[in-house]
């Protein structure tokens, strides 16, 4: 068998390029970014389907900007006139009463000395028990408040409330962890009596 070939067509490559194989001449530079780019699209293609399926399965994706007001889809069912339901049954208010079982503990909200004291006492004098008299956690409370953190001492909340008039009363787990059943934190609103 002989050991040259005669020379065909691909044996007229220019010097510079590298053949590989049979012949072959090597791949076009930038040709690695093309499977880079096809990685992307379908990441955000599967990113993009991901969100919209989850948005289908539970209803609970919200595309809305903050600030911008929706307007009412002309499509939805009309909202019920007042005359289709039913009102409310109006929920009692539990009537204000003293009880002196329930313990009150008064907290100044304010810069001034001895406002605690002077609540403590006047609330000591209409049959209230006092648990504790200290100052609140600020000085800028405006509103005098009654905090109970157990619906049923709404009508007692009520009671200390009408010792201080102008205050409010308030459910509120925020002073639940005190020893007393009621807090009562004084504001910039109370007026001592003369």
């Amino acid at each position: 068998m002989p050991n040259s070939y005669a020379k065909d067509r691909f044996d007229h490559f220019p010097h510079f390029l590298e053949r590989v194989g049979a012949h072959r001449a090597p791949g076009k530079k930038g040709r690695g970014w093309v499977a880079v780019w096809w990685s992307l699209g379908a990441t955000v293609l599967l990113v993009g389907i991901g969100v919209v399926g989850l948005a289908v399965l539970n209803n609970n994706l919200n595309f809305e900007l903050p600030g911008t007001a929706t307007t009412a889809d002309s499509t939805a069912e009309p909202s019920a006139t007042p005359s289709d339901t039913p009102a409310p049954a109006p929920v009692p208010t539990p009537a204000a009463t003293v009880d002196p079982d329930s313990t009150v503990t008064v907290l100044n909200g304010t810069a001034g000395e001895g406002i605690a004291r002077s609540v403590g006492d006047l609330l000591e004098a209409e049959g209230w028990t006092i648990e504790e008299l200290d100052n609140a956690s600020t000085e800028d409370v405006q509103t005098t408040t009654v905090y109970y953190a157990d619906a049923a001492l709404k009508g007692a909340a009520r009671g200390v409330a009408e010792s201080l008039p102008g205050s409010e009363v308030l459910l509120s787990s925020d002073f639940a962890d005190s020893a007393a059943d009621l807090t009562v934190v004084v504001g910039a609103d109370y007026e001592p009596a003369e």
